[in-house]
């Protein structure tokens, strides 16, 4: 809690993946991949509660041996590949408040990803808190470096031809171009009433947490993990 704010924290973990099986609990240099989420969790000064959802029966052993409450299993129309994050958040809370259980913040951590620093989700919710008055959900925001990743470099194949994706744009006068972020999974937060009116933590009042780059990484495939892996042993080494 911070500021007299209830604060639940869920880590969505479902069982099935296609472009990397079992990613959530692939072991991780020594320990499961959701591990390092839940520890991160816990260790914030601010969240009343820590919950995995998920459907998966092993997944669930997993996440209470390192910490987590795991008090329902996901049903399993909302553990498809195409089940909407969503829809889980609005389950969690319906099944809160039918035990007249509310809270006032959700924050939402995927556990494919781990590269979190050891103050981020404290001062992520901090910054939000403290910015209620006028902002109704934050996003964690990694800046655009490569080349080959901002949008106005990417290009497009037409007629068997490599054109410019956006048309009249002279991407070699790079330090005219603003800069530009993506959405990564390390932490987003939303007040819990108008979430479940969006539906969604990015609208016209969400505020950014800016993410240094090497954390902006997402296990999607085994490329994302062996990636994850390599930051990981480099950072323990003590190199900054």
């Amino acid at each position: 809690m911070y500021k007299g704010k209830s604060i639940l924290a869920l880590i969505p973990a479902r069982g099935g993946s296609k472009g990397l099986p079992g990613k959530n609990i692939k072991p991780l240099l020594g320990k499961p991949l959701i591990a390092y989420t839940i520890e991160q969790a816990l260790a914030s000064k601010y969240p009343d509660k820590v919950i995995v959802s998920t459907d998966s029966e092993e997944i669930a052993e997993i996440s209470k041996k390192y910490g987590a409450e795991v008090p329902f299993m996901r049903p399993k129309e909302l553990a498809e590949d195409d089940s909407p994050t969503s829809e889980v958040i609005i389950h969690l809370f319906n099944w809160f408040e039918k035990q007249g259980i509310y809270y006032d913040i959700i924050v939402l951590l995927e556990p494919t990803s781990p590269l979190r620093k050891e103050e981020d989700i404290d001062n992520a919710i901090k910054l939000f808190i403290d910015n209620m008055d006028r902002a109704d959900s934050l996003v964690g925001v990694g800046k655009i470096h490569s080349d080959t990743e901002h949008p106005y470099g990417a290009k497009i194949i037409e007629d068997g031809f490599v054109r410019p994706f956006l048309k009249n744009v002279n991407f070699n006068q790079r330090q005219q171009l603003p800069e530009m972020y993506s959405i990564f999974g390390g932490i987003y937060i939303s007040k819990v009433n108008t979430f479940k009116k969006t539906k969604t933590f990015y609208h016209d009042k969400t505020i950014p947490y800016f993410l240094e780059r090497w954390q902006n990484y997402e296990v999607d495939d085994i490329y994302d993990f062996l990636a994850i892996e390599a930051i990981i042993k480099f950072k323990k080494g003590g190199a900054v």
